[in-house]
C-alpha cells in the first residue's frame, strides 16, 4: 500500500449536493473510477452484458466484481450521463442498486458456480458495509501484522478511521517504537486528501482483504466448538463421550470452547440485567428449571423482589418440564447474550486471565 500522506492542512472539494445531480446531463461522473463506471454499465446491460463479461479475464472480472458489489445508490442521472444511449430502457427504472447479492447473481450467469463462489468470498471478506467496518472485524494481530510493513502516516490514517477499542488493540500489538510514531502522526494529522483515502480504501480491500479471504482458515476446533453448542444435552454427552475415547486432547479442547448455559454465570450484575430485559419471560422461566442452584441465585439476585416471586411462583405453576424444552430454552438465552456481547452490550468472559475482574 504505502500511500504516504504528508501531515499537513489539505483542502477537501464540496461534496456535490444531490439536488444538483438530478437533471439529465447535469450528473457529476468525475467520482467514478473506470472500473466502477464499467460495473455501472455492465449492470445496466445485464443479461446482454454476458459477451462483454466473456471478453475479460479473471482478473478483470475480479476488479469490476468488488467495485460492483460496493456502487451502493447509484443516481439515475449518473446513470444516464454514462450510458446516454440506453436511456429509454432505464427510464422505466430509474437509479440501480449495486450489492453483493445483485453481484454473485450476475455472475452465476457466465462463470461456473465454483468461480463464482471463490470470487465472491474474496469481495466479501470479513464482515462489515464498507471496508472501515471490515477491518473492525478482523483480528488485531492479523492487521497489526499487515499494518507494520507500511508508513507510519498511512497506518496512521487507518487508526483514525476504525473504531478506538480495535485501533487501541491493533497499537498493542505493533513494535513499539513504530506503535510510537503512528501516534505522534495521528496527533499531527490533518484532513486527509478524499484521492489519498481512495486510494488507501482500495489498496486495502484488494491487497489485503482479498489476501485475507484466501489465506484465513478457521480453526477446526473453534467450529466442532459452536457444533457442539447446538446439540441438545444428550447428544453433546454422547459425542464428546466418544471423542475422549479416540482423542481426548480434542475434546478437552473443544469443551472448553464451547459456550455453554452455565457460562452465563460468569457475567457481572449489569450483564446479568441487561440479559434479563432481552431474553423472553417464559424462555427465562423454562431455562433456570435446569440451572444450578449459584445460577439461579444470581439472576434472582439481579431482579426486582417482585418480579423474582413472579418468576418463581411461573417456574412452579409449570411443574415437570421435558428436557429438550429446557435444552432449547437455555440455547435461546445464550443466543440472546451472545448477540448482546457481539453489540458491545455485555461481556462474556471465556475464563482466560486477562477476563478476570480487580475490585
Amino acid at each position: 500500500m504505502n500511500a504516504v500522506v504528508k501531515p499537513k492542512a489539505q483542502e477537501t472539494a464540496p461534496a456535490v449536493p444531490a439536488a444538483a445531480a438530478t437533471a439529465p446531463g447535469s450528473a457529476d461522473t468525475s467520482r467514478y473510477t473506470g472500473v466502477e463506471k464499467a460495473a455501472i454499465i455492465l449492470m445496466c446491460l445485464g443479461e446482454e452484458a454476458k459477451k462483454l463479461w466473456g471478453l475479460l479475464d479473471e482478473e478483470e472480472i475480479k476488479e469490476i466484481s468488488q467495485s460492483m458489489s460496493s456502487l451502493g445508490l447509484v443516481p439515475a442521472a449518473t446513470v444516464e450521463a454514462l450510458v446516454i444511449e440506453f436511456v429509454t430502457k432505464m427510464s422505466g427504472s430509474g437509479a440501480i442498486m449495486g450489492s453483493y447479492e445483485q453481484t454473485q447473481r450476475m455472475l452465476s450467469q457466465i462463470l461456473p458456480k465454483e468461480k463464482v463462489e471463490t470470487l465472491m468470498e474474496e469481495i466479501r471478506g470479513p464482515a462489515g458495509r464498507n471496508i472501515w467496518d471490515k477491518l473492525a472485524n478482523v483480528n488485531e494481530t492479523v492487521l497489526a501484522s499487515y499494518l507494520k510493513n507500511e508508513y507510519p502516516q498511512t497506518v496512521a490514517v487507518v487508526l483514525a478511521k476504525v473504531r478506538p477499542e480495535h485501533a487501541a488493540k491493533v497499537l498493542a500489538e505493533l513494535p513499539e517504537d513504530f506503535a510510537t510514531e503512528c501516534v505522534n502522526r495521528m496527533l499531527a494529522m490533518e484532513p486527509v486528501q478524499r484521492d489519498i483515502l481512495e486510494k488507501i480504501e482500495m489498496t486495502l480491500r484488494t491487497e489485503f482483504m482479498s489476501n485475507l479471504a484466501r489465506t484465513s482458515k478457521r480453526d477446526s476446533h473453534e467450529l466442532m466448538a459452536e457444533i457442539f453448542n447446538n446439540f441438545d444435552r444428550q447428544t453433546e454427552a454422547r459425542f464428546i463421550g466418544s471423542l475422549e475415547e479416540k482423542n481426548r486432547d480434542a475434546a478437552d479442547r473443544i469443551r472448553a470452547l464451547m459456550f455453554v448455559f452455565e457460562d452465563l454465570g460468569k457475567l457481572d450484575s449489569g450483564g446479568v440485567q441487561t440479559l434479563l430485559r432481552a431474553v423472553d419471560k417464559t424462555d427465562l422461566a423454562l431455562a433456570l428449571k435446569g440451572a444450578s442452584d449459584s445460577l439461579r441465585q444470581l439472576f434472582f439476585s439481579n431482579m426486582s423482589e417482585r418480579g423474582g416471586k413472579l418468576l418463581k411462583e411461573e417456574m412452579q405453576a409449570m411443574g415437570p418440564v421435558r428436557l429438550k424444552d429446557v435444552d432449547a430454552a437455555q440455547a435461546r438465552m445464550v443466543a440472546n447474550a451472545k448477540e448482546l456481547a457481539a453489540r458491545g452490550e455485555i461481556v462474556l468472559s471465556d475464563g482466560k486471565a486477562e477476563d478476570e475482574l480487580i475490585y
